[in-house]
């Protein structure tokens, strides 16, 4: 078996990693009220430290407006600095590279979560799930240029804190996949309309970090962009016009990562196509710009099979919550010790904050392995729809 993924690679900006395993994004719920980074945040990320080459955090919003959850990281303003440095530090460890991934949530927040005002959108269009789903406020376009500005701003303190990077979160229905998505963007003005013109919010965003990181630091800063294939909705994103967004930004950003359940994963809109996303979305990167690949891996036969199938880096989600040092494991041979399974007596153990653990047994029992779980439910890879109970893990 080719054990690919352990070796090493060199973004076209300098950035070398030592692996191609990158931690995902996962919601920890756990930060402050106030989006600043706690001890319990900090010692679950370094426990997973030093094996993955990267490791992406959970979601950081980057405008008041924008906080979708609670317990959610912010990087609204300068007083988040040193709590993220600390963050970055923790996870730098042995020389695994630290990304902040940034967002907007956009509709998919609440005025309760915002603490009385209203959720905000590219149009006012509720979202069809969850069923309480609020009336979002259509941005005005002052307001649209004001979150460009956010972003640019949230870059500067990921790169005052020391991360290695940031990543876009343009998946799961956030903000920026509002913009892009006909079903949300329903505008007649330049922020809406054609394909083109529903892209331009996310382009100008891109472009507005990467000056912010040209302008910032002399040392090699990657951006990336994470976006979700295709949308259940009519209208809704479809699998082309994603291809298409990818073609607009892989000369823009330094990587793209795909937000799927399970890494063998079709379209979800044409049955007729049997290759897997991940074969169709290398098909267009390749060359241009590194994709991440993700979706249910737990065993490093999966991770080979997803960078045989055309992706440059696989990426490990509740596997890592599961085996911190899965990594070290599969690189030392040491396989059959790997831990699939986990225990409710193992958590605290495994450094998993006790909100997160509430939100892993309310949210993702079925596909956590519990020991004590006792079904045999495949959500992730057998049902395909809805994405609302998966949307921030």
């Amino acid at each position: 078996m080719s054990q690919n993924f352990l070796s090493s690679y060199s973004f076209s900006n300098g950035l070398n990693v030592k692996n191609r395993v990158v931690m995902p994004p996962m919601t920890t719920q756990s930060s402050f009220h106030n989006g600043m980074v706690t001890s319990d945040e900090i010692a679950y990320y370094a426990m997973r430290a030093g094996g993955p080459g990267m490791i992406i955090t959970g979601v950081a919003n980057v405008s008041a407006g924008g906080k979708g959850f609670e317990g959610e990281l912010s990087v609204t303003n300068d007083e988040m600095i040193p709590g993220l440095q600390k963050l970055a530090t923790a996870i730098k460890q042995d020389g695994t590279k630290a990304i902040l991934q940034i967002f907007h949530a956009g509709r998919k927040s609440t005025s309760s979560i915002l603490r009385g005002a209203q959720p905000v959108s590219a149009s006012a269009l509720k979202a069809s799930y969850p069923a309480d789903s609020e009336l979002p406020r259509a941005l005005t376009h002052e307001e649209i240029l004001q979150i460009i500005k956010d972003f640019a701003e949230a870059t500067r303190r990921a790169i005052l804190a020391g991360f290695d990077g940031v990543e876009l979160h343009g998946a799961n229905t956030y903000l920026l996949q509002q913009f892009f998505s006909e079903n949300s963007n329903q505008r007649s003005d330049e922020w809406g309309g054609s394909l083109e013109k529903r892209l331009k919010f996310p382009l100008l965003v891109i472009d507005s970090v990467n000056q912010m990181v040209k302008k910032h630091t002399q040392n090699p800063f990657v951006v990336g962009y994470r976006l979700s294939p295709e949308e259940i909705e009519t209208p809704g994103i479809r699998l082309a016009d994603s291809l298409y967004l990818v073609d607009q930004i892989k000369n823009k950003v330094d990587y793209i990562h795909l937000s799927i359940g399970n890494y063998k994963r079709t379209s979800l809109n044409d049955e007729a196509t049997k290759a897997t996303l991940i074969s169709q979305f290398s098909a267009r990167t390749k060359g241009f710009v590194p994709l991440i690949g993700i979706g249910s891996v737990e065993q490093p036969e999966e991770a080979a099979k997803v960078m045989a199938d055309g992706a440059d880096f696989v990426a490990i989600g509740r596997e890592l919550i599961r085996e911190p040092k899965w990594v070290q494991k599969v690189a030392s041979g040491d396989i059959a010790s790997i831990r699939t399974k986990v225990s409710p007596l193992d958590t605290e153990e495994l450094r998993i904050p006790s909100v997160m653990q509430d939100y892993l047994k309310e949210s993702f029992n079925s596909v956590m392995h519990y020991t004590t779980d006792t079904s045999t439910a495949q959500y992730y890879e057998d049902t395909p729809a809805p994405m609302e109970n998966f949307k921030k893990l």
